[in-house]
């Protein structure tokens, strides 16, 4: 059996982005079915957009601004599932 693969996104309840961290949840899902055990959105406050990979920040709103799924579906790739193709979001790497 293999080790579990975790993602968690944080989002900020006041700021309203629960459907922006649902919209990305749902494409890191879509791309990563069979690689993934388990995706959570968690609720925080401040501002936060948060996403880890096993408890490793890959993306923080506050360093690097919103991220386009592409390039949240790289960085959990080459955690998860290095070598796979992801298609035409490798073409804009």
């Amino acid at each position: 059996m293999t080790d579990p693969q975790r993602v968690e996104i944080e989002y900020c309840t006041r700021c309203r982005w629960l459907p922006r961290a649902a919209w990305l949840a749902q494409e890191l899902l879509t791309t990563f079915e069979a690689e993934l055990t388990e995706l959570s959105l968690r609720p925080g406050t401040g501002g936060v957009f948060v996403v880890r990979v096993n408890d490793e920040v890959v993306w923080d709103r506050r360093e690097q601004g919103f991220p386009e799924p592409t390039a949240v579906k790289r960085l959990v790739r080459d955690r998860v599932a290095p070598g796979k193709p992801l298609g035409h979001s490798d073409k804009w790497a």
